[in-house]
């Protein structure tokens, strides 16, 4: 039986037909959707966890219990799981754990463009490249087989292309002839005291060298000769843009990239009159390569930054163009928060007060955009309330009052918990903004553990974010609707004059939340044209649902509109019209 899936879908296919018992992740673009579908699998136990480094660790568990694991993850969620990974390596596992790590080169959804296949060779860890649907598939299956066979933990790298693309799989059954798993105890293997892992060391370091030339052997790695004037290495997605751009050159399709299987390469360069190394970031296989003493060509002709196309790699190699068709220019669209995003009003408020804005990943970030311009940092996962902490202990007191620190509810219970009790141990004096929307919105409206849903969707103690800052010794909390926005506002402002730490937690959902119940759509909104004056404070919110239709005269002159198939009724922008030009639409 074969079925046109995705990238993300095979791996959770594969996992399920390599009888994997738990998966467990924290969603993040473009992994998230694996894990929504090894929930179609009732003999996989998915649950999201509140951050990569607990996902591991549950992984980890269930793999010592005897069982077959997945952990899924976005690239810099490795970082956040390096800590257990890093040991992982030296304790091995009972049952097979794959951990797949989804880059994301040009950083269509991310904050940088780091190369997972660095961390494989950093933790010593096995690594396998697939390079469409099917190979998503089969390569997962393998890798729980190899993860087992090797006593090691084995990474499956994707990539925005291959997670997102989708190809023909065809399917297979789960296997059936697994042990049980079941309670064991060797604790010389898995508790990673120094004179235990000093013992482990050496068998990683051997495990590499027996995978590199059993590598050689396997058919995942596979050495294509057609005209040998010019040979190819490569790996993944770029293996499909090497073949659509030169079909007639030789090729060694390297399925397994960490270790490197080196007597193929040896043999493959022996056999071609020059060799190049076409990668995507950084120059890993090149590298390594270069070091085996093989003359090989890559970065002098390919870029370090962003995704290889098809037209980009004719240009590396000097090659035509391919004939394009020319698409009609379209204006530019920037990304946005949703209309009645419930983050917008706090933002309109921030700049209002002229607050210095220490921001996270969410779908708050967007206020960095015009018109709200809003924020001032970003960096990573749960760094805003340290990054708060931290610009507070070197300006003046006077500056200390601006410092507010935004996140989400999700990114809260991810890594800013931590944030928050450092900031309350050393008495920063910032104010804290949790915008609590009831989801994990930017990825897909996930739920966490304060929605009160887990990912199979069975009901679950939902965290009260209230009682948890005052569990961590917040005195002053204070809850707003953030589509009041005077009353947001005027707590903002309180909040920020106060000398010590403070937390506003804003309580309207998502407009997109996935239960009907917990969002209720208002009544839309329309513009009085009589009475628009045309001064544009509407326009000040950035909502997506206001129109400006000009005069028609080239002048600024015009008027908003509203459009009643993007309205939800949120009422901020009637708050902000001094004209009372906008009001209930019928």
């Amino acid at each position: 039986m074969k079925e046109i899936l995705s990238g993300n879908e095979a791996i959770a296919r594969g996992a399920y037909e390599a009888g994997c018992r738990v998966a467990c992740a924290y969603p993040g673009t473009p992994s998230t959707e694996i894990l929504e579908n090894t929930i179609n699998y009732k003999e996989i136990n998915s649950s999201w966890a509140p951050n990569e480094k607990v996902a591991l660790e549950v992984a980890i568990g269930a793999s010592f219990g005897g069982g077959r694991a997945l952990c899924t993850m976005k690239h810099v969620g490795v970082n956040v799981a390096a800590d257990p990974l890093f040991t992982l390596s030296y304790t091995g596992v009972r049952g097979g754990l794959v951990l797949v790590v989804a880059d994301d080169p040009e950083m269509h959804s991310s904050q940088n463009e780091q190369d997972s296949r660095n961390y494989a060779r950093f933790a010593k860890v096995p690594m396998l490249e697939p390079s469409d649907s099917q190979e998503c598939k089969e390569f997962t299956r393998l890798a729980f087989q190899l993860s087992e066979e090797y006593d090691t933990p084995v990474m499956v790298r994707s990539c925005t292309r291959i997670s997102h693309g989708k190809s023909i799989v065809e399917l297979g059954e789960r296997v059936s002839d697994l042990p049980e798993p079941r309670l064991e105890r060797n604790p010389a293997k898995l508790v990673m005291l120094p004179g235990n892992a000093r013992v482990r060391h050496p068998l990683v370091e051997q495990m590499l060298v027996k995978l590199s030339e059993a590598g050689s052997a396997m058919a995942i790695n596979r050495l294509e000769l057609r005209d040998k004037s010019i040979g190819i290495i490569t790996s993944g997605v770029c293996y499909q843009y090497v073949r659509e751009v030169m079909p007639n050159a030789s090729t060694l399709k390297l399925g397994l990239v960490n270790p490197l299987p080196q007597n193929l390469i040896r043999d493959f360069a022996a056999q071609v009159d020059s060799v190049y190394v076409v990668e995507e970031l950084d120059p890993f296989i090149e590298i390594q390569v270069k070091a085996m003493g093989i003359k090989v060509i890559g970065k002098e002709i390919i870029s370090l930054c962003g995704e290889l196309t098809p037209g980009r790699l004719r240009s590396a190699f000097g090659l035509s163009q391919a004939t394009e068709v020319q698409a009609e220019k379209l204006p530019g669209r920037p990304p946005n928060m949703c209309p009645g995003c419930p983050h917008r009003g706090v933002f309109y408020a921030l700049k209002q007060l002229k607050a210095y804005v220490t921001g996270d990943i969410g779908c708050y970030t967007l206020a960095f955009m015009p018109p709200l311009s809003a924020m001032d940092t970003c960096v990573c996962m749960g760094a805003s309330i340290g990054m708060a902490t931290g610009v507070t202990k070197v300006v003046s007191d006077q500056e200390k009052k601006k410092v507010v620190a935004v996140i989400g509810d999700s990114t809260f219970l991810h890594t800013g918990i931590n944030g928050l009790m450092d900031m309350v141990y050393n008495n920063s004096p910032a104010t804290v903004i949790i915008l609590d929307n009831s989801i994990t919105a930017m990825t897909g409206r996930q739920d966490n553990p304060a929605s009160g849903f887990t990912l199979m969707d069975d009901p679950a103690h939902a965290i009260n974010i209230p009682l948890l800052c005052q569990a961590l010794g917040v005195k002053n909390i204070r809850t707003v609707n953030p589509l009041d926005l005077e009353e947001t506002k005027r707590v903002i402002a309180e909040e920020m004059e106060r000398p010590e730490t403070s937390v506003v937690i804003t309580n309207k959902p998502c407009v997109l939340i996935k239960r009907e119940d917990v969002f209720q759509k208002g009544p839309l909104y329309a513009v009085d044209a009589d009475r628009c004056t045309g001064c544009r404070a509407c326009l000040n919110i950035g909502c997506p649902a206001i129109e400006w239709r000009p005069a028609g005269d080239g002048s600024r002159k015009g008027k908003a509109r509203i459009d009643p198939l993007l309205c939800t009724g949120c009422d901020v922008c009637r708050q902000l019209c001094k004209f009372e030009a906008i009001g209930s639409g019928k």
